[in-house]
């Protein structure tokens, strides 16, 4: 039976080296040769440059790609205006979150989740859209006067696209002084060695910071009175549970019903909305 089993084995071994060659020999690679074909525009032009050797080259460098930067009008080209907005278009997210109110929004909306101790509910995408509706509603005067001071402007041609940029930053840069503490721009300020007298002497690069660092202050802010009273109810399910001598029972598991019935009876989404966006005005 022994033997049996090694001349079994033997075959086998045998029969994969032989599927494994095969394999290898059927799936190897080829050389392809392709076919030459005579075009008369082609042939002359290869035996040309071939001919004159250096000015042949310099007569094919003449015919590659070619970018106009601009239009002769002083105006950017039709090319790199589309290039730019597709640019644009890509860093869309990263505006929408670092320039306008969505920090605040999804931060507070995330701290409202975990008070209440609820992990996926409600789910990421339910929040994620009620901060960016929510930052339509808060930032809709902010987008309106982008669109008059310098989208029409620009769409009429009145302008050129510097000055529409500047025309459109200036709502922005508005919006976020309103919501950004002086000690954060100081911050900046003393960080990067400037000075200013004025709004108008802080460069964005000094203000977009700033902005973000104020709103992170004021989401935590908010949060943390957001939790004070869910932390109470906790204490007190788990003051309840030591004395009755229930300690392998978790907290929250009893306290979460308490704490949803609360969040409920106090019309809780209709009071952290309303002071949340109120704090934007």
């Amino acid at each position: 039976m022994s033997n049996f089993k090694k001349k079994y084995c033997l075959v086998s071994f045998v029969f994969a080296i032989i599927a494994v060659v095969v394999t290898l020999v059927a799936f190897a690679p080829q050389k392809a040769y392709a076919a030459s074909v005579n075009t008369p525009g082609i042939t002359d032009g290869s035996n040309q440059s071939s001919e004159n050797g250096t000015s042949g080259t310099t007569s094919s460098g003449n015919n590659g790609l070619s970018v106009n930067i601009n239009n002769g009008e002083g105006n950017l080209s039709g090319t790199v205006r589309i290039f730019l907005v597709l640019t644009v278009i890509a860093l869309a997210p990263s505006i929408l979150i670092m320039l306008t109110s969505f920090t605040r929004i999804i931060i507070v909306l995330h701290f409202v989740r975990a008070a209440i101790g609820t992990q996926t509910v409600p789910p990421n995408q339910v929040l994620v859209g009620l901060a960016l509706f929510l930052t339509l509603f808060i930032m809709s005067p902010v987008f309106t006067q982008i669109n008059e001071n310098a989208l029409k402007p620009l769409d009429a041609g009145e302008i050129t696209q510097e000055q529409a940029f500047e025309a459109g930053m200036e709502p922005i840069r508005e919006f976020m002084f309103k919501q950004t503490q002086a000690k954060d721009i100081n911050t900046f300020c003393d960080i990067a060695g400037v000075t200013f007298e004025t709004q108008d002497d802080i460069s964005n690069t000094v203000l977009i910071p700033s902005f973000i660092l104020s709103e992170l202050r004021q989401a935590f802010i908010i949060g943390f009175i957001i939790y004070i009273p869910f932390i109470v109810i906790d204490m007190v399910v788990a003051s309840v549970l030591m004395s009755m001598g229930m300690m392998m029972l978790p907290p929250t598991t009893i306290s979460l019903p308490f704490k949803i019935l609360l969040f409920v009876l106090a019309d809780g989404w209709n009071l952290v909305i309303r002071e949340l966006v109120e704090t934007f005005y």
